[in-house]
């Protein structure tokens, strides 16, 4: 499982947490059903965004079915989500994910760089691509848009260098996700919905990206490996500020957005976006993203980054006493505060304490 987006079923509450579920689960299900087992590895939390928006719009009642027990979900049984939403949503993650197998063939990385492995890869992500375009095709999205923009990547990457601009590496992502959320105004019948879902698409593809980038970075630079943010040689400050503003745009572009029933997509869009960018910027050492951007003390620039550690990385022991008072306010294995946990999508919830600051 991959994706920026891991809202804690505790901070949704009962009925979102439930229709995340519904979501996820149909996700990979509808890649099952159209692209075989193998499918289900292109299952991502970002993706299920596609299938929300779709329900959020539409006025119908959203599709349902009863799914078989399954080991993520404890061997329970659960309703799922059903029909063109999931499809569509099935349709992105894999288009997109053969183009992530692609990008780790060319570039070698872990498994893909054995000789007899990347062939196999790469006819993979070739025929998720083929299928990907037929059931777009009856859904009447375009994957051309997809796979034009996958196809620039290449020669946008091989072009950047010291100051020029990181937009123009995000810019294919970008097209991409406005393409998606841009349709799924189309699917739910609310065309006037278009044009404000492809602006907040743009958005999230760029604050996605980036978080890659950000992510991968230390290890990037310690394995010689092309990471965005070296290559245009970006401060972390500025990339900060990107994501920021970007999250900013997304909201302001929802407000124009109608929907039905909005409360998980807004929760997502907003909230967990916001989450993510600090929970990234934090898990990648940058201790400065706790104070504004424009607050990013020098040595956070990405030209004075050291190889065994993040800018501004520090240790502090916590007062047991706090400690103490935050655990007595745990709630069966869970914080119960608004915290910074990571919980995704599992049962038992992760141990809140050691990471929140509450």
């Amino acid at each position: 499982m991959f994706g920026i987006l891991r809202p804690c079923r505790h901070r949704l509450g009962k009925e979102l947490a439930a229709v995340w579920t519904a979501q996820l689960c149909g996700l990979c299900l509808a890649l099952r059903d159209d692209y075989g087992q193998g499918g289900r590895v292109a299952t991502n939390y970002d993706g299920l965004v596609v299938s929300a928006l779709v329900e959020a719009q539409s006025t119908a009642t959203p599709g349902r079915r009863e799914a078989g027990r399954c080991p993520l979900r404890g061997m329970r049984k659960a309703d799922v989500a059903v029909g063109e939403s999931v499809r569509l949503a099935a349709v992105v993650s894999l288009v997109l994910a053969a183009a992530r197998v692609r990008d780790h063939v060319d570039d070698g990385d872990g498994v893909f760089a054995a000789a007899g492995v990347r062939p196999a890869a790469r006819r993979i992500a070739d025929r998720w691509a083929r299928q990907g375009t037929d059931v777009g095709t009856a859904l009447g999205f375009d994957t051309a848009v997809l796979m034009d923009a996958i196809g620039r990547q290449a020669a946008l990457e091989a072009a950047a260098a010291p100051g020029s601009s990181l937009l123009a590496v995000t810019e294919p992502t970008e097209t991409s996700v406005a393409a998606a959320f841009g349709h799924t105004a189309v699917l739910a019948g609310r065309p006037a919905n278009v044009e404000a879902l492809r602006e907040v698409g743009q958005l999230f593809g760029r604050v996605a990206h980036l978080l890659d980038a950000v992510e991968d970075l230390h290890d990037d630079r310690v394995h010689g490996k092309w990471n965005p943010l070296a290559a245009t040689e970006t401060p972390i400050g500025d990339v900060r500020t990107l994501c920021d503003d970007a999250v900013l745009g997304i909201e302001l572009a929802l407000a124009d957005v109608e929907l039905t029933d909005g409360r998980l997509v807004h929760r997502l869009l907003t909230r967990e976006l916001r989450r993510a960018v600090t929970r990234t910027f934090s898990g990648a050492g940058f201790k400065a993203t706790d104070v504004p951007p424009d607050a990013v003390p020098p040595l956070a620039s990405f030209g004075e980054l050291p190889l065994d550690g993040g800018a501004g990385e520090e240790t502090i022991e916590e007062d047991p006493d706090k400690k103490a008072e935050r655990k007595a306010r745990w709630f069966d294995g869970c914080c119960t505060c608004d915290c910074c946990c990571d919980c995704g999508d599992c049962d038992c919830c992760c141990d809140c304490g050691d990471c929140c600051d509450c």
